[in-house]
Parts: structure tokens; sequence; C-alpha cells
């Protein structure tokens, strides 16, 4: 901050956008600071000096995790954010809250307190977090812990104060923007038109959630959310303005969706499990084969098939799909072997059926575990011969298409328990490809996030950059039991009600369906604990689960990537 600031009049929390309760708290749990906003939340008074520890905040059953991340900021020096709890309210209520954990560093950088900033889960998103700027009297500048990037200006536009986290979004180091004027350093899309900093330091009014353009160091420009807010004195002067911004997930031309291999430009991701499946393509779309695609609804088993027609000899034939479970018996069969004129009532003319329409190409059976026994019959004598005859038909008609059968069900059970032929079954399964569901490859969540804005934007003709993180940590979050088709009902339904350029939670349609943490271990889960007996492991399997890639290695923990570096280097793998 600007050394003309007296250092008791640094640090006030009634200078914080409303909404957030922040409170200081000594490593004994003695009150060193707190807003009117905690006052509120708390539901009664709070007094510099009065002892305040996490029992006296935080509900029974929450205490543990509350205990666990205050002992992590104060012991370790690390920040937790977006934590969820109830809290104890005065009258022995509870009162849920989203809460954030940062450490209260002395200048030789030891933790000697806690910063911890509360909010309620139907207000806006933070404007700040909890680990914000903190300036202490006698303690000098103690926001290096800030989840988001901060810095501030005076009333000349000098930088005079830069975050850690500023620097890691930026490329700039801290010495390189002190004392320069913002929009040299920041060179935003913004800075000699709408400024948000500009308009909160002429007016006075806070700026949230504007979306801007910048360039980094090296010369990528990519998309961050601003919150502006002024800064005075405790006379009311105007000292300068504090700007906190984090980067969105951003849809820029396509360029971070990654199309794996020719052939595949709908199969989005780089999951090594999704790799190693689209490995197997090429050389099944070389073959004859017949092919069993098994995965959960939503998994993608159409694009699969139409992946291995692509690959086939058959490519430049027609690619038939038929949804065995969306037709009657009756309808069925006639669909796939067309029928002749007065086969039966309402057959006023003769019909092609899909055998036929699939000649020199590709026939899909999706929901293969559907058809009934009688027509299972016909189609395993189908397959065996290599002809057919329409319905009410004496010819016989050579089947000139590859079959490829896609279930949802667990096909080995379907026979075991008589409700699919097993002969039918080995002659449909001479490849059997399993398809990973979504909980299997979070690696591709935000490719698939970009790739599905970009798409919606075109249907709804809006201009949506991306999605908040707090919406990826969800995602990541979330057991997708719909798969990729559900998380792009969701993506859909947030468009229907987004109006600016970001996508919040607030924005998205209840996930009901349990977390991979609340059910039974029949997957494995999409992320990985932030507390294990052994952290250096847990360190060591997202790094290699994410390619040796630190942000994604730390959004599998749950971490910032500076407090992923950070724990790295204390277990010495930097």
């Amino acid at each position: 901050m600007n050394e003309e600031i007296k250092t008791e009049e640094r640090f006030d929390p009634e200078l914080l956008p409303p909404g957030d309760g922040v409170l200081v708290l000594s490593a004994e749990g003695r009150v060193l600071s707190a807003n009117l906003q905690v006052e509120r939340i708390l539901e009664r008074k709070v007094d510099r000096g009065q002892t305040l520890g996490v029992e006296d905040l935080f509900a029974e059953s929450h205490l543990p995790a509350a205990r666990i991340a205050f002992r992590e900021s104060l012991q370790g020096g690390h920040s937790r954010s977006n934590l969820t709890a109830d809290l104890r309210t005065s009258n022995g209520g509870r009162r849920p809250v989203i809460y954030s954990v940062a450490p209260l560093n002395d200048l030789d950088n030891r933790p000697i307190g806690l910063v911890v900033t509360l909010r309620e889960p139907d207000l806006p998103l933070p404007r700040r977090q909890a680990e914000a700027q903190v300036l202490v009297p006698g303690q000098g500048n103690l926001f290096e812990n800030l989840a988001e990037g901060a810095f501030s200006i005076d009333t000349r536009w000098r930088i005079t104060a830069f975050n850690l986290q500023a620097e890691e979004i930026t490329g700039f180091e801290r010495e390189e923007v002190l004392g320069r004027q913002c929009w040299e350093v920041f060179k935003s899309d913004l800075c000699r038109s709408s400024c948000p900093l500009k308009a909160t330091l002429d007016t006075g009014v806070t700026h949230l959630d504007q979306d801007v353009r910048m360039m980094s160091k090296h010369g990528h420009r990519f998309t961050i959310l601003v919150n502006t807010s002024i800064i005075k004195d405790k006379n009311s002067l105007v000292l300068g303005a504090l700007e906190t911004f984090r980067p969105l997930s951003v849809v820029d031309g396509g360029g971070v969706i990654e199309e794996v291999c020719q052939g595949t430009e709908e199969i989005i991701g780089r999951s090594p499990a999704l790799i190693r499946l689209l490995s197997l393509l090429p050389d099944v779309g070389a073959s004859e084969a017949s092919v069993i695609l098994e995965g959960e609804s939503g998994t993608g088993k159409e694009l699969v098939a139409r992946a291995i027609h692509r690959y086939s000899r058959r490519s430049n034939g027609p690619f038939v799909p038929v949804n065995c479970s969306a037709l009657a018996e009756t309808l069925l069969e006639s669909e796939l072997f067309g029928h002749e004129k007065a086969a039966f009532t309402g057959a006023i003319n003769r019909k092609a059926g899909r055998f036929e329409l699939a000649k020199r190409g590709t026939l899909f059976l999706d929901e293969i575990a559907e058809i009934k026994p009688e027509l299972q019959v016909k189609l395993l004598r189908v397959l065996e011969e290599g002809t057919f005859e329409r319905v009410g038909g004496i010819h016989s008609i050579p089947l000139d298409a590859r079959i490829i059968a896609a279930t949802n069900r667990n096909l080995r059970e379907e026979v075991r328990c008589g409700r699919f032929r097993e002969d039918l079954y080995y002659r449909l399964c001479t490849v059997p490809i399993g398809l990973p569901s979504l909980r299997e490859r979070p690696e591709d969540i935000p490719l698939l996030v970009n790739h599905f804005v970009a798409r919606l934007n075109q249907t709804y003709h809006k201009n949506v950059r991306g999605v908040d993180p707090k919406v990826l940590a969800l995602f990541r979050r979330y057991s997708w039991p719909g798969n990729v088709r559900e998380l792009k009902h969701a993506l859909e339904y947030a468009f229907v009600f987004v109006k600016g350029p970001a996508i919040c939670p607030s924005h998205l349609p209840e996930l009901k369906a349990p977390s991979q943490s609340e059910s039974a271990p029949a997957q494995p889960a999409a992320t990985f604990p932030l507390l294990m007996e052994d952290e250096r492991q847990a360190l060591l399997t997202a790094l290699e689960r994410a390619g040796g890639r630190r942000q994604e290695a730390a959004d599998l923990l749950g971490l910032s990537r500076s407090s992923l570096w950070r724990k790295m280097k204390i277990h010495g793998l930097s």
C-alpha cells in the first residue's frame, strides 16, 4: 500500500463489500478484528479481545472439518476456501454458511493468527475471499494467500500492492509492477474506455464480476472476472482502490478443445481412459467384426459407433442408427427388415427396412438389450445366415451392412438372468468395448464445458465467455449419473438464465445425485481428499494422473496452484 497511509489506518473490515463477514483471530483465538457482517451472520455481538474458538463458531457435526482447516492454516500456513458448514447462532440454532480460512502472517511470513471469511450461501458470489489483503497494525502486508489475484492503486493509478496469486495469474513479479501505472501492466481491453477500477475511483461505486480481457507478461490474452472497491481512511479520505480478479474457464475459438485423432472430432477429451478407448478405434474400424459397445447412459456410444464407421472401409456408405427401445416390438421388426405391401393392416406400400438402408454401410443397434426374445431369434438368424426377408415377403435379401450394437446394461448379467440369448450375445460380442463414465475422466470436464458453451452460444445467440471456477469445482465433485449428456443439459439449463459473461453456480439446475464421496465406492473417486495420512503419495498420484500438469493436479486435489506448489516443496517434489 502507499507509504503515506498510516499503519493503523490500513485495516478496516467495514471497507469490504457488503455480504462478506471477516473475522481476524490471534493464534490463541482472541478476536483482533471483526466487521458488522460477522455479527449479523453470527447473530451476536463480537468484541475485540474476546476469545472465539472453533467450538464457539461451528455446529457439532461440522467441528472436525473446521478444526482441520483452522489447524492447517495456523500450523502449516495453508489457505482453505469455499468450505460449507453450519454455524452456531446466539439462540442455539444453526445457520448454513460458506467459509474460508487463511493464515495471518508476521513480517517473517510465520502464521500468528487466522483470517476467517463467512458468507451466506444464498448471497451473490463473494466479492473477496477470506484470503483477501489483510493489513494489521504493526504486522505489515499479510494478504499473500488470497485465492484470487489482488492489487491496489493510489489516486495516481500507481500500483501499491500486488499479491502472490496476481503474480501467478499474470506472470509478473511484484517488483516489476510496484510503482507502475496499472494500464501499463494489464493492457486490458477496457483500460482506455470503460475501466471498472477507474469508475470505482471516480464514483466510489463497487463493481462486481466485470469481465475483462487482459494480457499476461508473455503476451497471452485471457479473460478475468474483476471486482473493485474503494479504499478510504478513517476520515473517509479516498486513498486509492482495490481490485480482485480471477481467471475464467474461457471459450476461445475452441483452442482448448483437444480432438484426439482424425475421425473422432465430436469426442472431446484427453484423459488416459478416453485415449485408451480411442486408440482401439482405428484397428476396430478396419475389421469387419461385430462390435458391442457397453457403457452408462450418456457416455457417447453413438459417437464412438460413428467413429468406428468413419475408420472402416464402409465409411463412404450410410450410417443407419436404430434405437431399439423407442419402438414397439411389431414396429421394430418392420423397421429392421422392412415389409411388403399388405403385409399387415396399414402397410399400403412396400417399405425398405434399416438392414437394406444400411447397404454398404453400418447399422447401429442402440439399446440392443431391449429387444424381446422372439425378435432376438430372428436377429440371430440374420447374423448367422447373412440374409433376411421383409415382413410378409418370401424373397431373401443379402445382408451387406456391418453391425454395431450398444447397451447401457451388463449383457453378461442379462444372459445369466435369461433375458438375453447367449448365442446372440456371443455373435454380437466379437469385439466388446467398454466406454468410461464421466466420473472416470474428470480431466475432460473443462474441455467438454468449453465445447458445449461454444455450441450453446451459437444456439442461443449469446456471448458467454466461460464458467466461474466454482462451477468447475462443483462439476468435478458431482458424480454425473447421466454422464456427458447430463453435463450438456446442465449447461443448456444455465444458458436459459445467464445474462452476463460467465455461468455461475446460481444459474445451474439442482444436481441431486450423490457425489462420489457420498455414494458406495463402486467407482474410483473423481477427486482426491485434501487430507490423507500419506499426503506425499496423494500429491504424486494427482500429478501422475494429470500428466505432470500442476493446474490439473491442483484441481484434482481441490487446491489452488500456489498451495499445491507449497506442498510439493514441503515433500521435496519441486
